[in-house]
């Protein structure tokens, strides 16, 4: 059963308060008053109104003054004005300065509930999106784990996309994780409950890619027994993910343009059309928009993959995301070991955060299950191997962490000296000598991407 809509009437004439609630009450709504504008603030939390209808004039705070403290207080509540006709002016300056509505006295019923319900029902509709997506939100942060800026950005991407019906591409070097996003994308939309198929484009020879994503028919070449159906088609009402887009041939990436045209598949060896409903995910490593400018991938076929692109951000550039991810991946893999978790330590952690991961998150993951069995730090090529990065001295090892934690708080400012202050607790002229002893350089901050 639908809960009747909530209205505050804020009326300091008993007889028309008395006669607004009595309508309002026979016309379905659930409704209380006050007689001033700070008894409405004081009721107004226990009530929780859908909507507040107020008189402009009354003694105190007037009903514009409300509207105003509600705007700064309570963003979204709507207020509907009850002016007397001199308030006219007054209150067209309150609509701009966010009133939902205002009516004149003496006010015409029906008019007046259809208003009030308009009101309540925006505020009601507004409210429930804003609750669907703080629980999206936070079930993305489980798989698009982060607490960097650059993660945030991407979760709420990630959230507005998934029920979009358009064709995405991702970015990001190797072990970014282009591939989780693209499953968030499936995942978090409405073809949850149809396939999701990757495609390593780069993997599968290119005398076979056609026939691996269009299908074929029997016959269609030699050894082609039976017919075989592609990825397009069994991806029917789902998601296909190319991944390393960048790698298809070019015979296939004119065939893969009529398929994002057009929604069929034609089987090798068929002239039947095949409708597919398919979303396309294309990931690619590559700055695509460089492929075209160097004729390597065509430029028709990159517009239509990218109604929209996402950048994923690499690992180096997440701050305390290296620290968060290290620990869970290490935790997982402790768990499924059945050995006990443990915590890395300051030196490590100095290792963990100035080290500038080539490899990503697939590198932190690798290196998070060597930890957790106990396997790391053996090798001379281990990044927690205190002798591969720090030298085997305590004068060493003690420059070294500080050099760790120095560039680390710089990437995770985007090489804002300031903001770096703050975060070391250090004066700027204690930073700069340091850095300049320690042979800290811009290239360090920023590495290329």
């Amino acid at each position: 059963m639908i809960e009747a809509h909530r209205i505050l009437v804020v009326e300091d004439d008993p007889s028309v308060a008395g006669s607004i609630e009595q309508w309002l009450g026979l016309c379905g709504f659930t409704v209380e008053t006050a007689r001033s504008a700070a008894e409405a603030l004081h009721r107004i939390d226990g009530f929780g109104p859908d909507a507040v209808l107020t008189d402009v004039r009354m003694p105190g705070e007037s009903g514009l003054e409300l509207q105003r403290r509600l705007a700064a207080e309570r963003p979204g509540l709507p207020v509907v004005l009850l002016t007397g006709h001199g308030d006219v002016p007054m209150a067209v300056a309150a609509l701009q300065a966010g009133a939902f509505d205002f009516m004149t006295k003496p006010y015409e019923p029906d008019h007046l509930a259809a208003v009030l319900r308009n009101a309540a029902s925006q505020h009601r509709l507004r409210r429930r999106v804003g609750e669907l997506e703080t629980r999206l939100d936070d079930a993305l942060a489980g798989t698009l784990v982060g607490d960097a800026p650059a993660m945030r950005r991407l979760r709420r991407l990630v959230a507005e996309l998934a029920a979009l019906p358009v064709d995405v591409v991702v970015r990001g070097e190797t072990g970014t994780g282009k591939e989780v996003a693209a499953r968030a994308l499936h995942e978090f939309g409405p073809r949850r409950d149809r396939p999701f198929v990757a495609i390593n484009c780069a993997a599968i020879p290119a005398e076979m890619i056609e026939g691996e994503l269009f299908g074929h028919e029997a016959g269609a070449f030699t050894g082609a027994r039976a017919a075989r159906i592609g990825k397009f088609e069994h991806a029917d009402g789902g998601t296909v993910l190319l991944d390393e887009v960048e790698s298809m041939p070019p015979s296939v990436q004119a065939k893969l343009l009529r398929v994002l045209q057009e929604r069929v598949v034609e089987r090798l060896g068929s002239n039947r059309l095949i409708p597919v409903n398919i979303r396309v995910v294309a990931a690619a490593k590559a700055d695509l928009r460089e492929r075209v400018a160097a004729g390597a991938f065509r430029e028709d076929l990159f517009f239509r993959l990218a109604g929209v692109e996402i950048e994923i951000p690499p690992l180096r550039d997440r701050g305390d995301d290296i620290l968060l991810l290290f620990g869970r991946f290490a935790g997982v893999a402790a768990d499924r070991l059945g050995l006990d978790r443990r915590s890395p330590s300051p030196a490590e952690v100095a290792a963990l955060l100035g080290h500038g991961w080539p490899g990503n998150v697939r590198e932190l993951k690798a290196a998070a299950e060597r930890f957790a069995m106990g396997l790391s730090g053996a090798g001379a090529g281990d990044i927690l191997n205190p002798a591969a990065d720090m030298g085997g001295g305590l004068a060493e090892r003690v420059a070294a962490y500080e050099r760790a934690l120095i560039l680390a708080a710089l990437r995770e400012t985007g090489g804002s000296v300031a903001a770096a202050l703050e975060i070391l607790g250090l004066p700027r002229r204690t930073l700069n000598e340091k850095m300049a002893r320690l042979g800290i350089d811009r290239s360090e901050i920023d590495p290329p991407g």
